[in-house]
């Protein structure tokens, strides 16, 4: 199943682009980081079947071992595709929020938009090498 992550604006050199760029390399799924303008700009068509999860400060605070699970049983599925949709600074519409899949949040601070990218690039590689019993994820 592709991890495909869309994100408004662009992430140039940084210390938060090192980070994405780390755990892409990682990630031993199919992953795909598509950047779009602050406005405009098409989010490119899915392959389908597909899902997809809005970032979203009104979202579920989810534990690792869950997303992990919620991946698992949609590439079990056979969803081709799964979509971490990160929005402008001001966030989705609420058509957006009611057509996503899943709402999820990284609890209830407010995060750097930046930020935010090179940690859903981490769960996800914390959440894939939790379905491959890999020793990265430690939980207790």
């Amino acid at each position: 199943m592709l991890l495909h992550v869309i994100a408004r604006g662009k992430i140039a050199r940084s210390p938060e682009a090192e980070l994405v760029a780390r755990y892409e390399k990682r990630l031993t799924w199919p992953v795909k980081l598509t950047e779009l303008p602050e406005t405009g700009g098409k989010i490119p068509d899915p392959q389908t079947p597909y899902k997809t999860v809005l970032l979203d400060e009104r979202g579920k605070a989810m534990a690792s071992e869950k997303l992990a699970e919620t991946l698992g049983r949609w590439r079990d599925d056979g969803m081709r595709e799964t979509r971490f949709i990160l929005g402008a600074a001001d966030g989705h519409s609420d058509a957006e929020r009611a057509d996503a899949d899943l709402l999820l949040a990284f609890g209830p601070a407010t995060w750097p938009h930046l930020l935010a990218r090179a940690m859903v690039m981490e769960q996800l590689y914390r959440a894939t090498s939790i379905l491959a019993g890999h020793p990265y994820h430690r939980a207790g």
